[in-house]
């Protein structure tokens, strides 16, 4: 698929314009190229500190956050990539839980791309090697690395043998590549077993959990479900979790949602039965209030973009979401209790290959108002999509050609209402970088 960079930096940004004219004209799955790749530059994916590899259709990124800070707690040294970013490339690959520099990151993309040769790898597969390059040549205690599509096809799926596997919550999401049911996901996710290797999950529906034993046992991995293997409830404010070592009871996550507790039970789950990097009962205590993940039902704070609605005392949030079991989550976060009666005013933009009434119909009660925005460089749903929907809803649409221009709409309208941004990551970035709010 094609991905979007830029860089303030002028020689990061000459080895994204590099990376942009090698991709390949179609958008190819596989683990061919990226192979060739890692071994023209050393099979760097073969020395990496303990990997948690991570997959998923949402959740994956939190679960990614809460392995950190629970590693982070534990006082160990840890090198994450995650994709896609929101403002700056560098948000995909930390180094010893620093964001990489602009120095070293330009000089990790052009050593890949320099040694790509007639290989013409994909922005995705370039990144992945020069992640790995970058956690190979720098010690650490452990590797956080969150798969980009899929998982049996993608390019992080060259580690031969991580320390633990986890699958978070699936859905429907880019079904050009993975399929349109459920279970065709499902066993592309599950593509990420190895061998002896522990493959921590959710608990899903019969018939993708099928699927996933099915995936397991193909490749002689130690499948551990939700509900048999270890298991999590709220309860009393507090997260209680349970599996054959005993009981650990925990903070509830300071990320909001819904969906969080089951992400952070997840990222227990995967820290309990790996043995390569040992993290104490503390420290797992510590991860919910550590973590943090930006544009995931993010309370934005005051700054230049939205200082007016901010000022007047209404409440902003920002949520990458795009799919539908996102858009059920965001849903089951906006109840009328929380709302007070109110009704959300929602700016959205969504790219054109997303579906907007599925996303947002499980917000359909809870918003009084749709304001919608292109996606700045990107194919993405027209307004016309967000006037039929809001036609059909009942509620007022308001067209605008860019952000800035929406958000003084809704500050100069009438009414209090809360706000929620959200249909696109790729917004979301811009929001972010917009109001100052840089991730870091």
């Amino acid at each position: 698929m094609a991905d979007h960079a830029v860089s303030d930096h002028p020689v990061v940004q000459a080895q994204l314009d590099r990376l942009a004219s090698l991709s390949p004209g179609a958008d190819v799955l596989g683990l061919d190229r990226i192979t060739r790749l890692l071994g023209n530059i050393g099979d760097p994916h073969l020395s990496l500190p303990p990997v948690f590899h991570v997959a998923g259709t949402n959740g994956k990124g939190s679960t990614c956050a809460f392995l950190r800070a629970a590693l982070q707690a534990e006082g160990k040294s840890i090198h994450a990539y995650t994709s896609p970013h929101l403002v700056r490339f560098n948000e995909r690959i930390r180094l010893n839980d620093v964001l990489v520099d602009d120095e070293r990151l330009a000089a990790y993309l052009e050593r890949v791309l320099d040694a790509a040769g007639d290989i013409g790898p994909s922005f995705f597969e370039a990144t992945t090697a020069a992640a790995f390059l970058a956690f190979a040549e720098n010690p650490a205690d452990a590797c956080i690395i969150e798969v980009g599509l899929g998982g049996r096809l993608d390019a992080t799926n060259v580690i031969p043998a991580p320390a633990v596997c986890g699958i978070a919550q699936l859905g429907l999401d880019h079904q050009a590549f993975l399929g349109s049911e459920i279970k065709l996901i499902a066993a592309e996710k599950a593509g990420i077993a190895k061998a002896g290797v522990p493959l921590v999950t959710m608990n899903y529906e019969p018939a993708v959990a099928g699927v996933i034993a099915e995936r397991a046992a193909a490749a002689k991995a130690r499948w551990l479900a939700m509900g048999t293997a270890w298991d999590a409830a709220v309860y009393r404010e507090r997260l209680h979790y349970r599996d054959d070592q005993g009981r650990v009871d925990t903070p509830l996550p300071r990320l909001a949602g819904p969906h969080q507790p089951m992400n952070l039970a997840l990222a227990l789950a995967m820290l309990r039965h790996q043995s390569a990097v040992p993290v104490g009962e503390a420290a797992l205590k510590a991860a919910p209030l550590w973590a943090s993940w930006p544009a995931r039902l993010q309370r934005l704070g005051d700054g230049p973009l939205l200082e007016q609605l901010i000022g007047a005392g209404r409440p902003v949030w920002l949520d990458g979401g795009h799919n539908p079991a996102a858009g059920g989550m965001l849903g089951d976060y906006f109840t009328q209790e929380r709302l007070q009666g109110q009704k959300l005013t929602l700016l959205a933009g969504m790219l054109a290959n997303k579906d907007v009434e599925g996303f947002l119909a499980p917000l359909r009660s809870a918003v009084g108002a749709i304001y919608s925005v292109p996606v700045a460089g990107h194919d993405c749903h027209p307004p016309q999509v967000f006037a039929q929907l809001a036609e059909q809803w009942g509620v007022s649409h308001h067209e605008h050609e860019t952000i800035e221009s929406a958000v003084h709409a809704i500050s100069s309208g009438p009414g209090n209402a809360p706000v929620l941004i959200t249909g696109s990551l790729y917004l979301a970035g811009e929001i972010l970088k917009r109001n100052d709010q840089l991730p870091d």
